[in-house]
């Protein structure tokens, strides 16, 4: 359809995917300075990018992009804000030391940032299964 068009169809096929490569170039620069590049490398960033999807909505450029910074803000401030439960609601709730809970119930902002994302994907998954820009099938 398109060839009959005008266009040349092995040439715009060469464009995209010359366009597709140097993008993919440009994240590996981006990605080896702020990461150790390294063989298993993936293995690390792999379900981050899991997350940013499910969590954008599948096929959503504009959800993966909303996701990406929405798990940045979140972690970066998870990391900058040393808080606790038991400090949040110190005049509140008190946990027995001995208690199950009372580990959690003490741990610190910074030991949780890691699993936000995570805990994040869950909640979106229980509300929303379709992410943040998903569009309902019919």
């Amino acid at each position: 359809m398109v060839s009959a068009l005008g266009h040349n169809v092995p040439q715009v096929f060469m464009a995209v995917f010359a366009i597709g490569t140097g993008l993919a170039a440009l994240g590996g620069v981006v990605g080896g300075i702020y990461l150790v590049t390294e063989p298993g490398m993936a293995f690390m960033m792999g379900p981050i990018v899991f997350v940013v999807v499910v969590l954008g909505g599948l096929g959503s450029i504009q959800g993966a992009l909303i996701a990406s910074i929405l798990i940045g803000i979140l972690q970066t401030f998870a990391l900058s804000v040393d808080f606790s439960l038991a400090s949040a609601f110190s005049g509140l709730i008190t946990v027995a030391p001995d208690s199950l809970f009372s580990t959690l119930w003490n741990m610190s902002s910074e030991r949780i940032a890691p699993v936000l994302p995570f805990l994040l994907l869950v909640l979106m998954l229980i509300f929303r299964p379709r992410g943040l820009m998903g569009r309902r099938e019919a």
